[in-house]
């Protein structure tokens, strides 16, 4: 048996990577696309409406499912066909395709028709040992051959594992024979070691929950690599039509497995109570059933769960209760609840009974901050409310300033934890994610030196010498962002620095880290995927104890990404330009008329009314913007996230007001339709009258090996071809609701209020996004009019139901980002107020450029990944060298 020093992560993936780590949270797999744990799912998919189903999946990602789990397994079901068809489905819907699948059924036929078709590296669940040793070493050799990871139930020949020693005697058992015989890789095995159901009166039931504890533990201590997963909602079959006592299982369930070793389940967000939460008269009965601590202790539970069926805890009545609280309590409790009301008051307090004001900050303040990450941290609170906590944070070191200059000594150290340097790359403009990032920071007592956007290299590294920073974080969300992000780090190692470099932001990766920045610089090169995961970094960075060991892990992880990136082309096949030419989107061009626009050339609009521009906010992508995605409006009723999503909400509405009508910011836009037609991947604007040619615009062709019948797509198809004879046209747009945005935002920073800062630059985004969408229906409706009869609910045009697309340059279909150069020129956008830096990011940053295809046929795909004949074929066309475009698309290249 291996040791564990030997051991490597476990890695899925969908569109995204997925890897566990010891630091990783639980991993929530996403139960309801499942026709056993729903009824709905299981009526869409007999009734063969996959689009509807497809909805299911996607409100399981957006309400923080990391895996969905996926299973067919009902009579009157055709499994095999429909798991093809739904996981082809969701391979074509990129916002649920980025998270991994779990392939479930109890059916061998089931799991290899989707293991066929499923996009990125999946998890089987599941296989045993039931059908005796040879059939399991061939169904795990399969497997192992698709490239999935599995997990294995605690069942052999005898029957399902129901005692702590059968248990532990089985998965032994499975794991020696699938990692000595099968050679499977240790860390892609995970162990379902059986949740059963507890108080339900019969005494062999009475250890289920404990013994799948133990278990677990033993199996995580004893069996290298592993990971442990499970059905949680098990546990309370019991209680079924007793939410209240359910969910109160579920997490006391959750919480005992986590600490014993269980890093995934199966379970529906919904049913899940907050750990702290729990009415502890409610707690001690449920842990005294499920730690097996009372003879009488199913009695004691089915007793309460009489008294309190059919209804939820009731709302604290006295709202200032907390007020009678000690002096660190009020401070805590302002802290966590963002209230901001007494904060002076209590901190006035606290410096009146320390000898240095300085001890405020130490002791109080921070004592409640660390509170906020501990919640923060643990998932119990989310990034609006740890901004609100920053915002009373700052106005109570806002308070102390003065006091502590006035007593500061000459070397007197700072109070700070440490010191990081922060900026948005040259040629970028976007800082959202890093203002949040530093905010949080803040909120954990570092010092953070934001140097904004659009920063060159030798100003990042000037400045952190400077202030004598102990890191220095770069953000970037545009492609090219990732090249001037490896051009600082080789500044570093040219200069001599020896500090970490963190890396974040919306195009970067962990991926991208470790291939192209770690190995330019020879010290700590980390990637911080999000605002939650910032803390823990720098602080492990910074320690003497712990860094050690977490850069040697970083340094294995990173060296195990390259390699991993050296063989990308495994299990997918590239095709030729010419042959992915041969295999394009024919949209039936015979017989097809192209719709004549009402009005060619270029429009122009100037202050459109924010009012009418606001009924179209898309307010799903606010909440992601906030960390905390759940469509809308149905995030209201999450138990879990409702009550501060609407809060959230609320307050977005009263900044929005204030927008409005204040005229804090202006919306401009240009749109322009054109004739138009296609040269295999390029699409060329004419003067109708001339024939000269305006401009030419250069797209991506997919080049993945198609099966039979699926086209490798570009969205040149969606334009007649040229010499066709038949005259088509293409749309362009450039809109912005950003003018004036920035001067609103500094205000608010300069009062301390980041909260509403932020909150202004992500609606002044979700105001450009629906002008953008507003600008479209009146293209379809009027200027190009090819749908003049449309008359859809929002709902449905935010859902784009509508005929046609308005795809971006940034998009998975079009992911070069200098089209935008030859849009701006086309449309004359500068006059419209709206800017391309070096690098190709718009300023205002609230604003969107793109195309308006109008075909029936015209959709959104990905481009994926490109081989070299198509760099060629690019550079050509765009009259760059090869190099050039490598640098341009170096995220989309397959060598």
């Amino acid at each position: 048996m291996m040791d564990k020093s030997e051991c490597t992560y476990l890695r899925l993936s969908g569109l995204e990577p997925l890897t566990v780590t010891p630091e990783t949270n639980f991993v929530n797999v996403g139960e309801r696309t499942n026709v056993t744990g729903s009824r709905k799912f299981l009526r869409l998919i007999k009734e063969e409406k996959f689009d509807e189903a497809l909805e299911i999946a996607r409100h399981q990602v957006e309400g923080g499912a990391q895996i969905i789990d996926v299973n067919m397994d009902e009579g009157m079901i055709d499994g095999v066909q429909a798991m093809t068809t739904f996981l082809n489905l969701i391979a074509s819907e990129p916002d649920i395709a980025r998270v991994p699948v779990m392939i479930d059924s109890s059916k061998w036929e089931i799991i290899e028709a989707g293991l066929k078709v499923v996009q990125g590296k999946s998890v089987v669940n599941s296989i045993s040992l039931k059908g005796g040793e040879a059939e399991f070493i061939r169904q795990a050799k399969l497997i192992k051959r698709y490239g999935a990871a599995v997990i294995v139930m605690a069942f052999d020949e005898a029957g399902q594992a129901d005692t702590y020693e059968r248990r532990i005697q089985i998965c032994e058992r499975s794991y020696k024979i699938l990692v000595d015989q099968v050679k499977f890789p240790p860390q892609d095995i995970i162990f379902d070691p059986n949740i059963f159901p507890v108080a339900t009166g019969m005494e062999e039931h009475r250890k289920n929950a404990v013994d799948f504890f133990r278990a677990t533990r033993w199996v995580r201590e004893n069996l290298p690599c592993v990971n442990v997963s499970g059905g949680v909602s098990n546990v309370s079959f019991s209680f079924r039509g007793n939410d209240t006592v359910r969910e109160a299982m579920h997490s006391a369930f959750l919480y005992h497995a986590i600490k014993n070793g269980m890093t995934m389940g199966i379970v529906n967000p919904a049913m899940l109570e907050v750990y702290d939460d729990i009415p502890k008269d409610l707690l001690e009965r449920v842990e005294d059933v499920l730690l097996d601590r009372r003879e009488d202790a199913t009695e004691r539970l089915l007793a309460f769960a009489e008294t309190v069926k059919g209804h939820k805890k009731e709302e604290d009545a006295a709202a200032l209760e907390w007020r009678k609280g000690s002096l660190q309590e009020r401070i805590t409790h302002g802290l966590v609840k963002g209230i901001e009301t007494y904060i002076i008051e209590d901190v006035e307090e606290a410096r009146l009974s320390v000898a240095n004001p300085v001890e405020v900050i130490e002791g109080h303040l921070m004592t409640g901050m660390n509170v906020v990450g501990d919640l923060f941290g643990s998932g119990k609170m989310f990034l609006p409310q740890v901004v609100k906590s920053a915002r009373v944070m700052k106005k109570a070191v806002a308070h102390l300033g003065p006091f502590i200059e006035a007593e500061k000594k000459p070397g007197d150290a700072a109070y700070s934890k440490g010191r990081i340097v922060m900026a948005t790359v040259k040629g970028d403009v976007h800082d959202i994610g890093k203002n949040i990032v530093g905010v949080v920071l803040q909120c954990n007592n570092y010092e953070v030196v934001d140097l904004g956007v659009m920063v060159p290299a030798d100003r990042i590294l000037d400045e952190a010498l400077a202030n004598n920073c102990n890191i220095i974080g770069l953000s970037g969300l545009i492609t090219p962002s990732l090249d001037e992000m490896v051009f600082v780090a080789s500044e570093m190692e040219r200069r001599g620095f020896d500090i970490p470099l963190l890396i974040g932001g919306a195009t970067t990766s962990e991926m991208h880290t470790a291939v192209k920045i770690a190995p330019e610089y020879s010290h700590p090169v980390v990637h911080v995927r999000d605002a939650s995961r910032a803390t823990s970094v720098v602080a492990r960075l910074l320690s003497s104890d712990q860094q050690p060991a977490f850069v040697r892990s970083l340094n294995e992880r990173y060296s195990n990404l390259r390699t991993k990136h050296l063989n990308t082309k495994a299990g997918v096949t590239y095709i030729s330009l010419e042959a992915a030419r041969n295999n394009r989107f024919n949209p039936g061009w015979e017989g097809y008329q192209p719709p004549v626009p009402a009005k060619t050339g270029v429009t122009r609009f100037s202050g459109w009314p924010l009012e009418e521009i606001s009924r179209y906010i898309d307010w799903t992508y606010f909440f992601y913007a906030w960390k905390i995605g759940a469509k809308f409006p149905e995030i209201f009723d999450d138990p879990e996230k409702g009550k501060e999503a609407r809060k959230l909400y609320d307050d977005a509405q009263v900044i929005l007001r204030r927008m409005i009508d204040e005229k804090m910011v202006q919306a401009d836009g240009i749109i322009g339709i054109f004739p138009a037609r296609s040269h295999d991947e390029s699409i060329e604007i004419y003067d109708a009258d001339t024939g000269r040619t305006l401009e030419t615009f250069h797209f991506l062709r997919n080049q993945e090996e198609k099966e039979a019948g699926k086209p490798n797509l570009c969205l040149s198809d969606f334009v007649e071809p040229a010499g066709s004879g038949i005259r088509d046209y293409t749309g362009f747009f450039a809109v912005t609701a950003g003018l004036g945005v920035e001067k609103h935002a500094q205000r608010f920073t300069d009062e301390n209020d980041d909260y509403n800062a932020i909150m202004v630059k992500i609606l002044a985004d979700r105001l450009a996004e629906a002008f953008a969408e507003v600008l479209h229906l009146y293209v379809r409706k009027e200027y190009w009019g090819y749908a003049p009869d449309e008359n859809m609910a929002l709902p449905d045009i935010l859902a784009e139901k509508y005929q046609g697309t308005r795809p971006a340059p940034g998009y998975p279909a079009c992911p070069e980002h200098s089209e935008k150069r030859r849009i701006f020129d086309l449309l004359k956008a500068e006059e419209s107020g709206i800017h391309l830096t070096e690098n190709y990011a718009m300023m205002p940053v609230a604003s969107v450029c793109g195309y308006y295809f109008s075909h029936p046929g015209s959709q959104y795909f990905n481009a994926g990944r490109i081989s070299r004949d198509q760099i060629e074929d690019y550079a050509s066309r765009k009259g760059l060298s090869p190099a050039e475009t490598e640098k341009l698309l170096a995220q989309n290249l397959n060598y």
